[in-house]
């Protein structure tokens, strides 16, 4: 049996977890929509399987590749990337513990921690990551868990992750990074020290916008048995249909990838200096603040873009709802190309906090069409202003 670890990214995201049907021989895996499994016996169980909460053959295979695509040893499967989060939450922490994490983190991660965990126990601070002067000034003997997206969504900042990762040890606290943005092909977080790694899988890894999904990948196994137990208790699980759609997209995960860099370093150097565009944030800029680390532990920038305009939210409306290739919608990571106002959509719930994204910011999803025709649509909206 070849060692999928000494292999390189397209090779084990097409063929960790995806070993041909031995029945069968069929090359692409089938869709177990079982909910149950007949046992040979009482406790006599087949395979290890036994009702759908617990094991599926179908989200086996896509834990087995996203372990493998982001060097972890385990991987869990969810229903959603805030599924993943609460569950991740509930295995690592209690009542009374501390969470530092970024003061641009997304809306939803936010609301999370917030407002459905804040009430029972949970205390956060919001900082910014990049300052790690800030990051061990806000840590206190009740933090356990450091909190990171980097890109962050939707300012793009960049964090020193392995520079994290020693901050957070030497607090006695765990480094999670939320790696949705740049995705497995760009940037593998254990590597550099972190201790958990997080995903919507609905946005990169599936990469087609047909599925909801989340993840989460650990190297530790005391770790992972936590998770795994509240994964079963609570039973926010992947459904088959859901495994399958995520899988499938995973494999062709790293040649998107390329096209969404390519398009987007274009999009953001074309948009540099057009009139009415007041900023644009891209770490594959060389002006942008985290270009030089952005090299250092990413393989390129990803596909993701935000702007800021001169004539405030009137100017960032105004574009976001004129465009026709760019669609005016919620989510990102698809291969086609998506607009979202951040402040009234993804972000709404932070408005008014600490967290509020500027009312002059627009964020692009940057798909995999031709660049000419994403140049070409943006130019036309910003001719409107």
């Amino acid at each position: 049996m070849t060692d999928l670890n000494a292999l390189g990214f397209n090779t084990r995201a097409i063929h960790a977890g995806q070993e041909p049907d031995p029945v069968t021989g069929a090359v692409v895996g089938g869709i177990v929509q079982s909910s149950t499994f007949a046992q040979d016996g009482i406790g006599q169980l087949r395979n290890g399987y036994e009702y759908g909460r617990g094991t599926n053959p179908t989200r086996d295979s896509l834990q087995a590749q996203l372990a493998a695509v982001e060097h972890g040893k385990h991987a869990f499967s969810f229903s959603s990337g805030l599924a993943a989060e609460d569950s991740l939450i509930r295995a690592v922490l209690r009542p009374g513990d501390h969470i530092v994490l970024g003061n641009d983190a997304y809306g939803g991660s936010y609301r999370l921690i917030s407002r459905v965990l804040g009430p029972w126990g949970i205390e956060h601070s919001a900082v910014d990551m990049a300052a790690t002067e800030q990051v061990a000034a806000a840590a206190t003997e009740k933090t356990k868990l450091f909190w990171v997206e980097t890109p962050s969504n939707p300012m793009m900042n960049i964090t020193d992750i392995a520079a994290l990762a020693k901050l957070a040890h030497a607090q006695g606290a765990l480094l999670l990074v939320d790696n949705t943005f740049a995705s497995p092909y760009l940037q593998n977080p254990l590597d550099l020290g972190a201790d958990i790694v997080v995903h919507s899988t609905t946005k990169y890894i599936g990469g087609h916008s047909d599925v909801i999904g989340g993840a989460v990948v650990v190297r530790d196994d005391e770790l992972a048995e936590k998770i795994g137990f509240v994964q079963f208790a609570v039973g926010a699980v992947s459904g088959p249909m859901d495994a399958f759609l995520t899988t499938r997209g995973l494999k062709t995960l790293g040649v998107r990838m390329d096209r969404h860099s390519t398009n987007a370093q274009r999009l953001a150097e074309w948009l540099q200096g057009r009139a009415g565009v007041e900023r644009v944030l891209y770490p594959g800029l060389e002006d942008h603040p985290g270009h030089e680390l952005a090299k250092r532990q990413m393989k390129a920038f990803g596909g993701m873009i935000s702007v800021q305009f001169d004539g405030g939210a009137a100017a960032a409306r105004k574009v976001a709802e004129s465009t026709s290739l760019f669609t005016l919608a919620e989510s990102l990571g698809g291969i086609e190309s998506l607009m979202n106002y951040p402040s009234e959509m993804t972000h709404a719930s932070v408005k008014g906090t600490e967290l509020a994204v500027p009312e002059n910011l627009i964020r692009l999803s940057v798909g995999i069409e031709d660049v000419d025709d994403l140049i070409a649509d943006l130019d036309a909206a910003l001719g409107k202003l």
